[in-house]
């Protein structure tokens, strides 16, 4: 059964939670990052942390975790910065202050987070390739970024890819679904108008054959006869029947419907 958008989005956070960094400087930028998390409450996000804590960490300045995670910044949106390092805060940033949606048509993907820090993250994020926009909304700074490309590949870097292939999944089957059902209606489309012409040029034959205007002999009468009997086959359908070409049909039953439109009108009783 495929899942729902918000299952697929805690596959991925569970996933990002899952992952403990072998470099004791990667779990500390981690939690550095995870400590910070706003009014958000999360299970996984608190398992992390212990899991994490377990392992050697460098002593840290002392602080308030805000003030940890702007020194954490600081340090990863530096040239020097190891990649490693940087991708592991980047994660504990997604987890604490992340949010994303994968509503149908649109996938989105943003953090909020203080300001003086949103612009320091938005440069260490451009350094490895995954620029977002910087947005200012209510005093805090906002990176956001949209487009399945960017942030399937965001989320992969971060560790997710897994949960990223579920959701590459469920957007192949469901643009399957949509090319399927863009060729049902199409179809039916057609096939209504296939009948409607059918019956159309059906009962013009009849009009032909009440005024006993319909041509006696020759290609014309044969396709009249055919479309009479089989007022719901196709072109292609009656010229296989009638050992004749699409376009011979078709020219036959233009001139049906020609001459009896050309019939006069019977007055009304």
């Amino acid at each position: 059964m495929s899942q729902s958008a918000p299952e697929l989005v805690a596959n991925i956070r569970h996933e990002l939670a899952a992952v403990i960094p072998d470099r004791a400087c990667c779990r500390e930028s981690e939690l550095d990052g995870l400590r910070d998390s706003g009014r958000r409450s999360d299970v996984a996000i608190a398992r992390t942390v212990h899991q994490l804590s377990g392992g050697t960490i460098t002593p840290i300045e002392a602080g308030t975790p805000r003030d940890r995670a702007l020194r954490r910044a600081t340090l990863v949106a530096s040239p020097r910065a190891p990649q490693h390092c940087r991708i592991a805060y980047l994660r504990g940033r997604f987890l604490a202050r992340g949010s994303l949606s994968l509503a149908t048509g649109h996938i989105h993907l943003e953090l909020v987070l203080p300001h003086a820090e949103a612009t320091l993250l938005a440069h260490a994020f451009s350094k490895i390739g995954l620029t977002g926009q910087l947005r200012q909304r209510r005093g805090r700074g906002v990176i956001v970024w949209k487009g399945q490309t960017v942030i399937y590949d965001l989320l992969r870097r971060l560790g997710a890819g897994s949960a990223v292939a579920e959701v590459e999944a469920r957007d192949v089957l469901r643009e399957v679904r949509g090319e399927l059902n863009r060729t049902i209606n199409a179809e039916t489309a057609n096939l209504k108008r296939t009948v409607a012409a059918g019956i159309r040029q059906a009962a013009a034959v009849r009009r032909l054959e009440e005024a006993d205007a319909l041509d006696g002999r020759g290609p014309l009468r044969r396709v009249a006869l055919a479309r009479r009997e089989h007022p719901d086959a196709t072109i292609a359908e009656l010229g296989n029947l009638l050992q004749m070409t699409r376009s011979a049909v078709q020219r036959c039953l233009r001139a049906i419907e020609r001459q009896a439109a050309a019939l006069p009108r019977r007055a009304l009783p």
